[in-house]
């Protein structure tokens, strides 16, 4: 259950009161879309909670534990509740461009400048570091987004608004399940890129399309050896 225990932690180590800012990402695994990041501050304080079954409470934990009802809902409260949060964001052509890490990087980095005062620390859910900038010290926690509040605050935050995203989307690309699977490889959006091929808003260097004939010549390739930013279409 999410709480406080690595952000005491952290308080401990450092030995003065810090600011935390705790960071998740949503989107990664997608076939079409953005990759979002969110940080989140809080003061350590009780998080809100929602109403459940009976005299039950629903406690903010990692988005992908919540139903999409609870999500929203705790999306629309944890802004009033949150001392500060920002959203960053890296584009389908970002992505093909630099290669996903890259494009977390910069995600991360745009919505960590955003925040309303700079954070003396960052909790990044996972076990790798790809913020990567000298102007915050990081600490990586796996599953930090089912064991703080404070990374499951930005988990809801940021699976929230890509969620909103790409149900935008789908009114101009309808068959692709836009609005349902959020670019994810669901059945519907298989059968939609075999019959329609790709939009505007996929990730045109993935492997996905290597597997629809019709389409194929339309896969970008990125030279690994060119630096970051160099990509060909073959």
């Amino acid at each position: 259950m999410a709480g406080y225990e690595i952000e005491h932690e952290l308080r401990e180590l450092t030995g003065r009161p810090v600011r935390i800012a705790g960071v998740d990402e949503v989107g990664r695994g997608a076939w079409a879309g953005p990759v979002v990041v969110c940080a989140a501050v809080t003061d350590l304080s009780d998080p809100p909670e929602l109403p459940g079954r009976g005299s039950r409470t629903v406690r903010l934990t990692d988005s992908k534990l919540l139903t999409k009802r609870h999500r929203e809902a705790f999306a629309e409260i944890l802004p009033d509740w949150l001392d500060g949060h920002a959203i960053g964001a890296a584009s389908p052509a970002e992505i093909d461009e630099i290669g996903m890490t890259a494009a977390l990087r910069r995600a991360a980095v745009r919505a960590l400048s955003a925040l309303p005062e700079p954070p003396d620390l960052v909790l990044l859910d996972g076990d790798a570091d790809y913020v990567r900038d000298p102007r915050w010290r990081v600490r990586c926690e796996v599953k930090a987004d089912q064991r703080s509040i404070t990374v499951a605050a930005a988990s809801v935050l940021a699976k929230v608004h890509r969620d909103g995203l790409m149900a935008a989307l789908d009114g101009g690309f309808p068959g692709y399940g836009f609005a349902d699977a959020a670019g994810y490889p669901s059945p519907v959006h298989q059968k939609a890129l075999e019959e329609h091929g790709p939009t505007p808003h996929h990730r045109m260097s993935w492997s996905y399309l290597d597997d629809l004939p019709r389409w194929r010549h339309l896969k970008r390739y990125r030279d690994p050896l060119a630096g970051e930013g160099q990509l060909s279409l073959l």
